[in-house]
């Protein structure tokens, strides 16, 4: 145990100064969500599961914006070693541009579209009535989000992330008490049900870009001229595509690959879907800490390399590894604990609480993968400049095994669907052995920074 933890004098206080107000930002996401599931669970298994699918399109947004948080990060953490702010600020600009692009055509097409894109992920007739309802209220949301996101993962590259953890912690009372207000009715309030929930989504996020905007007016670290923001030198540009771009797709790829999964089970019946939105929240829940290390190791390792201090970022990077899968063995054994309890939080059928049970113990080994691979690829090999590799690995795992395997069992094969869930949970242990062959060659680690005129 001693040896598991051994690192440097001062590692984790620079470690855990990041991880823990991310871990708490998270943590804050998931409660959010698990409020979400749980008041919604209280009115109908129709509202859980059609709220479950609408929330692919949040799902799919946020794996963009995973991915686009490590592209911009890739850059900014290791300018921030250089203290250069002028160039992180156009960064910024970058990630606002693809952010802004995405997110709007998200929300026309899920306002003035809902049925359509909802029947992406189901052809069950009173979800997609549901989802399109839930879809409507939430669309703007997806805008306010695209402003928000880049700015707060620039904080947290220049270190300062208690902003974004403040700001998390606000916005989670606010949607608990919105959910209680907007989905039940309660005094003055409109019942709205799945509505309620998507309005008051909508709502908590116009708040955040709000408070990012007074902050962005208010903070000394980055330059406040928009304009000069947006005069992005071709030279940063070829650096992003380089370097950042392929983290960003590699993340769009492995979401588009792991909605397909949700589509799948959207096409084997209400009570799979309603077990998996349970599930999801509950591995969520107990994987912020992991993930809390994943995003703290690319900021703290990107400085050390951006000060060109690359011996002590391949020394800190095995102390990560070492705490990552202590993580992953004790968010197992939490997870493990909590599943008896798990069914009994929400209304839904017997056959689905079934399945639930089932798929909470199969995600106590799935999530220590989930969190090693995601350190390795997400964190490590991206910070170092290296996001090409992760990207190939990805790509030909989910899409060259697990969707593969998902769509077969599934509509080939015919298999009962919690066999086809448990396989489609095998690809973080099929792609394992080759992220831990090239973090061993050391060949993902270097300074990508240079001068910006």
């Amino acid at each position: 145990m001693i040896k598991i933890i051994k690192a440097r004098k001062g590692f984790y206080h620079e470690l855990f100064v990041l991880v823990i107000p991310i871990v708490i930002q998270n943590l804050i996401a998931s409660a959010v969500s698990m409020a979400d599931v749980v008041m919604l669970g209280r009115v109908d298994q129709t509202s859980i599961s059609a709220s479950s699918l609408a929330g692919q399109v949040m799902f799919l947004l946020n794996v963009v914006f995973f991915g686009l948080n490590s592209a911009l990060t890739i850059l900014a953490a290791q300018y921030w070693g250089k203290r250069d702010t002028k160039t992180i600020s156009k960064i910024l600009g970058i990630g606002l541009i693809i952010s802004l692009v995405i997110t709007v055509s998200l929300a026309l097409a899920a306002f003035f579209f809902p049925r359509y894109v909802i029947r992406v992920w189901t052809n069950v007739p009173e979800l997609i009535d549901a989802g399109a309802v839930y879809l409507r209220y939430v669309a703007p949301s997806y805008i306010f989000l695209g402003i928000a996101q880049p700015y707060l993962t620039i904080l947290k590259s220049c270190e300062r992330v208690m902003f974004s953890t403040t700001l998390s912690a606000s916005t989670l009372v606010l949607n608990v008490i919105l959910n209680a207000l907007l989905i039940f009715g309660l005094g003055p309030f409109p019942e709205m049900g799945i509505a309620g929930a998507a309005l008051a989504t909508t709502i908590c996020w116009a708040y955040g870009v709000a408070v990012c905007i007074v902050d962005f007016c208010k903070q000394k670290i980055l330059p406040k001229n928009i304009i000069d923001m947006f005069r992005i030198p071709r030279a940063l540009v070829s650096d992003f595509a380089k370097y950042s771009l392929p983290a960003f797709i590699n993340d769009a790829m492995w979401g588009l690959a792991f909605n397909m999964n949700s589509i799948i089970m959207g096409h084997l019946g209400s009570d799979i879907v309603a077990a998996n939105s349970v599930v999801s929240v509950a591995r969520d829940l107990v994987t912020v800490v992991g993930f809390g290390i994943s995003a703290a190791a690319s900021i703290m390792l990107g400085k050390e390399i951006g000060e060109n201090r690359l011996d002590d970022a391949k020394k800190d990077a095995s102390s990560i590894m070492r705490v990552t899968v202590l993580s992953g063995i004790i968010s197992g054994a939490v997870l493990f604990a909590i599943s008896p309890v798990v069914p009994g939080l929400v209304k839904i059928s017997a056959t689905a609480a079934h399945y639930l049970r089932i798929m909470l113990y199969i995600n106590v080994f799935y999530q220590m993968g989930q969190i090693i691979n995601t350190v390795l690829i997400a964190s490590l090999f991206r910070c170092g400049g290296d996001s090409k590799y992760g990207m190939v690995l990805d790509i030909a795992c989910m899409w060259g095994f697990a969707v593969p395997l998902g769509l077969i069992s599934a509509f080939v094969l015919k298999l009962p669907p919690i066999i086809v869930y448990a396989l489609m949970c095998t690809d973080e242990f099929a792609k394992m052995p080759f992220a831990i062959r090239h973090y061993m060659s050391k060949k993902w680690i270097r300074n990508i920074t240079r001068e910006i005129n």
